[in-house]
């Protein structure tokens, strides 16, 4: 008997399962994906509304003549002129940029060297070396806290703590912060004296240094200097990269100790006249705030320059353990 199939319908060619089952799954890939935007919500507004927004804002208003107290439909454009002015007219810009190359080459290097050192003491089983840590690592805790600054700069004053024990020996002391000859090197002492940060992190690098090549090296008869140089240095080189490249754009960003330090003037005598302690002023005391926002897209292409130069040049002194020097 043959079959027929009714007037106007069309007859079933396959299993009619899988379509429903892949419009279900379609549907709740797509859930998922709205769930993760929706948890990211709060991320993403914090980004546009903090940082993306603010910073297409204020890359306009280095062309600007922006003052703060001009509303933002009066403001003129003025081209490269604030950029001119920076480079050519400005003698304090060029003198903030001595005095930031300054405390940067001299604080970042010893401020590594102090942390490299007190890690290669703590990486030892003594009893008690769990509160050493801590110690050495509180200073950090504290970061560039105002309060920080303040007992900072009292402990330098002429009649500080620390001229108070320069006298126990009979050294008479100096007015360190008030003196321009070495205001600037009391916020070095600062920066180097919160070296823990990188201290726990040169820690966990040479926790990660195998001790079979310790024991060679020491069968070869190498001696604590050389196995030092021969081993320690190269295993831990990636993290020395690591740590040079965050503390250079910490050293770069140096701000609160000098702001107290000068009362934010960057004295005595502009020794202390931070980068970033001259943009303040001149965005928040000047109320140039269309130069201020030139400064800062400069300082971040500079930044962004030194930071490339370590990376491009890290391939010639950065040894990683699976052989991949990068």
């Amino acid at each position: 008997m043959a079959l027929t199939t009714a007037p106007g319908r069309t007859p079933r060619t396959g299993p009619a399962g899988p379509r429903p089952t892949r419009r279900r799954a379609g549907r709740a890939r797509l859930g998922e994906g709205l769930a993760g935007y929706v948890f990211l919500s709060p991320w993403l507004i914090g980004l546009m509304g903090v940082t993306a927004i603010p910073m297409l804002l204020s890359l306009w208003l280095s062309f600007t003549d922006y003052d703060i107290l001009t509303p933002l439909s009066e403001v003129q454009w003025v081209g490269l002129a604030n950029y001119e002015r920076m480079f050519t007219a400005d003698p304090s810009y060029w003198h903030a940029v001595r005095v930031t190359l300054t405390f940067a080459l001299i604080a970042v290097p010893l401020k590594l060297a102090a942390a490299l050192g007190v890690a290669l003491l703590l990486n030892r089983a003594w009893r008690g070396v769990g509160l050493f840590r801590s110690l050495f690592y509180l200073p950090s805790l504290l970061g560039g806290s105002v309060a920080l600054a303040i007992v900072w700069v009292n402990m330098f004053n002429r009649d500080g703590a620390f001229n108070s024990f320069l006298a126990l020996f009979g050294v008479e002391g100096l007015p360190w912060v008030s003196d321009p000859d070495w205001a600037l090197e009391t916020l070095m002492v600062l920066a180097i004296w919160q070296f823990g940060a990188p201290m726990v992190i040169f820690l966990a690098g040479l926790k990660q240094v195998p001790t079979e090549l310790y024991e060679a090296a020491a069968v070869d008869g190498a001696g604590a200097w050389r196995r030092f140089r021969a081993v320690t240095l190269p295993m831990l080189s990636p993290v020395i990269f690591f740590n040079l490249v965050l503390e250079t754009i910490n050293g770069f960003q140096g701000f609160t100790a000098a702001f107290v330090l000068s009362n934010g003037t960057g004295g005595p005598v502009d020794s202390t006249l931070m980068y970033t302690l001259k943009l303040y002023i001149s965005g928040f005391t000047d109320l140039e705030m269309g130069y201020a926002s030139a400064m800062a897209w400069v300082f971040l292409l500079a930044i962004g320059v030194i930071t490339a130069v370590f990376f491009s040049t890290g391939r010639f002194w950065v040894h990683y353990s699976d052989g991949d020097d990068s």
